[in-house]
């Protein structure tokens, strides 16, 4: 078996969202402790961590409680980067492959950087029949969500139970704790029954609205 790659002093950005692989984030960036590590990871083409935070703030306050991270988290990579004023950036990322933090630690100026170990993806898994209209629901959300800018999913990706389950989770209000669960689980036809599972809970059968309260 091959070794799993691993990252060193991988730079962290904590947020109160979780992020999917395959998933889009957008971020304003002004914190000093960032605008750095941005710049960087954006000239070089080198991504950077997003982490969930299990307490703390996305933005630093004197006096506020220590930030504590979630395990696990997923690579971002740098899609588009503007310049909105002097001190502000307003990037656009995307979602990559998941990691597993081996240990972590702050810089002096707050930035948090961590040896993390790459887990595996989700192995492509068809829908099954009973689950297939978790696909159309979803097809028919991010078609009255289109982003101009967005082009349409493919027919593989509705047809990928990690794929459909991961877009779900981001457009679900759940909480941050539950989103993260799903994130780390490593059966995708799992998570995607899980996701069902809380759409029935909540009686929302199989067309929830979209919204994102994390």
């Amino acid at each position: 078996m091959a070794e799993t790659s691993r990252l060193h002093s991988l730079p962290l950005f904590p947020l109160g969202s979780v992020l999917f692989p395959g998933g889009q984030l957008s971020l304003r960036v002004f914190e000093v402790r960032y605008l750095d590590m941005v710049r960087k990871c954006d000239s070089t083409g080198a991504p950077f961590g997003v982490v969930a935070l299990q307490s703390g703030h996305e933005v630093r306050k004197a006096g506020a409680e220590p930030e504590q991270l979630f395990a696990q988290g997923v690579l971002a990579r740098i899609e588009s980067l503007e310049t909105v004023q002097t001190g502000l950036l307003q990037l656009q990322c995307q979602g990559l492959q998941r990691f597993q933090i081996l240990n972590s630690w702050q810089l002096p100026h707050g930035l948090w950087v961590a040896d993390v170990e790459m887990l595996a993806g989700d192995v492509p898994t068809p829908i099954p029949p009973h689950l297939r209209n978790m696909a159309h629901a979803l097809f028919q959300v991010l078609m009255n969500m289109q982003d101009p800018g967005h082009a349409l999913p493919t027919p593989s990706q509705m047809n990928d139970c990690g794929w459909v389950a991961n877009r779900w989770a981001e457009l679900l209000p759940l909480p941050v704790k539950i989103k993260q669960q799903l994130m780390v689980l490593d059966s995708a036809l799992l998570r995607l029954e899980l996701v069902a599972d809380v759409l029935e809970q909540n009686g929302l059968g199989q067309t929830p609205p979209p919204g994102n309260a994390s």
